[in-house]
C-alpha cells in the first residue's frame, strides 16, 4: 500500500505524518487482521529530494529547487508499504492521495510565522484557494483515491487520526468538498 500525503505547503503534512506513523505503529500491534499493514514507511519526499540532489534546477526568484520527479519516481522504486509526504507526492505512484487543506487566510500566516516572505505566503494561500494541488491528484489519481482532509482549526493528532483512517479504508474518497474561492473575492 502506498499512500501519498500531499498539500500545499503549510497544511500540515510533516506534522501529521510523523503523528501517523505512531498510530499505524500502535494499530497494527493492536489490531490483528486489520486492513492495514504491519508497517509503513514514512517517505517526507522534500527530504530525499534534498539528500539525495534529485532536482535538474534552482529556481532562484522563487526560492525553490526543479524537483526531477523521473528521479524520485527511481528512487521510490520497491518502497510500497510507505506513506509518501510532499506538496509534489502527487506526482508520484500511490494507491490512496490525501489532500491536506487550509483555510487560505490561516495558510498565510502559518507560512509568515515560519519565515517564508509575504510573497511566497501570499502565492501559496492563492494556490490553495484555486485547489491548484487538489486538482492536480484528481487529475492525476482519479476521484475514487482521492481524500481531501481540511486541517483548519484541527490539532494535529485528529489530522493524523483521519490519514489512519484513509490507510485503513476506513473513510469513503471525497475531493472537492471544501471550498475557499471566497479568499480570492
Amino acid at each position: 500500500m502506498r499512500i501519498a500525503v500531499t498539500g500545499t505547503p503549510g497544511t500540515g503534512k510533516t506534522t501529521a505524518t510523523e503523528l501517523l506513523a505512531s498510530r499505524l505503529a500502535d494499530r497494527a500491534a493492536d489490531a490483528e487482521g486489520d486492513d492495514l499493514p504491519a508497517a509503513l514507511e514514512v517517505i517526507h519526499l522534500n527530504r530525499v529530494l534534498e539528500d539525495e540532489e534529485l532536482y535538474t534546477a534552482v529556481d532562484t526568484d522563487r526560492e525553490s529547487k526543479i524537483a526531477d520527479l523521473d528521479a524520485l519516481d527511481e528512487w521510490l522504486d520497491g518502497r510500497d508499504d510507505a506513506v509518501i509526504e510532499s506538496h509534489l507526492a502527487h506526482h508520484v505512484d500511490a494507491d490512496r492521495v490525501a489532500v491536506l487543506r487550509c483555510r487560505p487566510d490561516d495558510l498565510e500566516r502559518r507560512l509568515r510565522e515560519r519565515g517564508e516572505t509575504e510573497a511566497k505566503a501570499r502565492e501559496n494561500a492563492e494556490s490553495e484557494a484555486l485547489d491548484v494541488i487538489l486538482s492536480e491528484a484528481v487529475e492525476e489519481h482519479g476521484l475514487e483515491s482521492v481524500y481531501e482532509i481540511d486541517t483548519t482549526n484541527r490539532e494535529p493528532a485528529a489530522v493524523a487520526d483521519e490519514l489512519a483512517a484513509v490507510a485503513a479504508g476506513e473513510r469513503e474518497p471525497s475531493a472537492g468538498e471544501v471550498d475557499f474561492m471566497g479568499y480570492l473575492a
